[in-house]
């Protein structure tokens, strides 16, 4: 079996694309992608460490510096926090923008229509299983929360989509995979394929032209 070994490591949109070459890819001047989904795990003594370092770092700093840090911090506590403490007590119609924005934290997208009405993006990735679409009326209230990552939206993804438009269906991508060679880029997205524990991954190959030209399923690999 042919050994790999990490060539490059960079961020897309705020998560890692890697590269990898096999021995034999290497001699012959080639590439491929790692398709590894590492595991993420965030212990609450993880998130007690992070909290302590921040109240030391706000040690001395000033009001400007202290606002960012907090909102540092409480920008990796919504992150990490579960779904449904996430979505505790939004109820279209009432709940606000504001609100929102203070209980989700901040979107990975916004979207404003020639209505007034927005869009939020909420994606739990990149090991998270879920996507959240909040949609906001004119009025700046909660109109629907949509968890996107399903067999249904999966199935809307057509030949010769752009990659605007499938991020538009489907959100940000739990991970990036560039094949130079072929040349081919795959989006993919862990879901739960089966009800509530069995795991997937939907794959949108795009072409050189950032188009799509098929789609693909591939097992979770554990330990990994």
């Amino acid at each position: 079996m042919a050994a790999c070994r990490p060539l490059a490591v960079f961020s897309v949109g705020g998560y890692p694309v890697y590269y990898v070459a096999t021995s034999t890819q290497r001699d012959a001047g080639g590439l491929s992608a790692s398709r590894p989904y590492r595991k993420l795990a965030v212990s609450l003594k993880l998130l007690t460490v992070v909290m302590l370092a921040g109240c030391v770092a706000l040690t001395g700093c000033d009001d400007q510096q202290s606002d960012r840090a907090v909102q540092k911090l409480k920008d990796f506590f919504n992150a990490v926090k579960p779904d449904a403490l996430l979505l505790k007590n939004m109820t279209p119609g009432m709940t606000t923008e504001a609100q929102i924005r203070d209980q989700m934290g901040k979107p990975e997208t916004e979207r404003t229509f020639t209505d007034g009405s927005k869009r939020f993006e909420y994606p739990r990735g990149p090991q998270g299983l879920n996507t959240y679409m909040v949609d906001i009326d004119r009025d700046g209230k909660l109109q629907a929360i949509t968890q996107v990552l399903t067999a249904e939206n999966f199935a809307k993804i057509r030949v010769g989509m752009t990659e605007d438009e499938v991020r538009r269906l489907l959100g940000k991508p739990g991970q990036v995979a560039v094949f130079p060679l072929k040349p081919e880029t795959v989006w993919s997205w862990k879901w739960r394929e089966r009800g509530v524990t069995e795991e997937g991954i939907f794959n949108v190959h795009f072409d050189q032209y950032q188009k799509v030209y098929t789609t693909s399923r591939s097992d979770v690999i554990r330990g990994r």
